[in-house]
């Protein structure tokens, strides 16, 4: 069985909705299962709860980067913060040093996914710099290819890109992921999981 883990952070609850379309993607796949968590939130309580942030979340939280090592594949999910993975996201990965220094990773397969504000909020920047770090964790880096009709979608304003699936919140986070952005973001999941199941066999 190819082990998959969707590790996503989610302020609002975008992430959190696309990182359950990646594991109904991977749950399409014979030989591949899903579990998803999330990283530890870094803002305190009352912060958030003057966001507005959504506190609700299912998910267990991750609570040793350790545990990295045990999946075939890690698919990770961030808001865009500047271009780049949210600090939450990030902290996670900057403890991964003892990982990469005894070679855990590699082979393993990576993939992102991710949501921003507008149509042209870092989308692709913050997947590649994503990249970056699994590519220096030596995992096999799988984006999204054209065999997914959703990315030539041109009737309606969405995300997806080859890099990854990706949703547009809105300025005020009131735009939830459409429903070609969760097929996208399916299809990705199950594109991992048969991959991972090839590597694993």
């Amino acid at each position: 069985m190819a082990k998959v883990l969707i590790l996503y952070y989610s302020s609002y609850g975008h992430v959190e909705t696309m990182a359950g379309a990646v594991a109904e993607g991977v749950a399409r796949v014979d030989g591949a299962q899903a579990t998803i968590k999330r990283v530890p939130e870094l803002v305190p309580e009352e912060t958030q709860a003057k966001a507005g942030f959504k506190t609700d979340q299912a998910a267990p939280v991750l609570t040793d980067p350790n545990e990295l090592a045990d999946y075939d594949a890690i698919v990770v999910g961030t808001p865009t913060r500047f271009g780049n993975m949210a600090s939450q996201m990030r902290n996670v990965w900057d403890q991964t040093g003892g990982l990469w220094f005894n070679g855990k990773l590699i082979g393993k397969v990576g993939s992102a996914f991710i949501s921003t504000g507008s149509q042209h909020g870092g989308q692709e920047t913050t997947l590649t710099s994503i990249h970056t770090t699994l590519m220096h964790h030596g995992m096999v880096v799988v984006g999204v290819p054209y065999s997914c009709p959703g990315l030539s979608r041109m009737d309606e304003i969405t995300g997806g890109t080859p890099y990854g699936a990706t949703t547009l919140a809105g300025g005020d986070g009131s735009r939830q992921p459409s429903d070609n952005e969760l097929e996208i973001a399916r299809f990705q999941g199950a594109h991992v999981a048969e991959i991972a199941r090839k590597l694993h066999g």
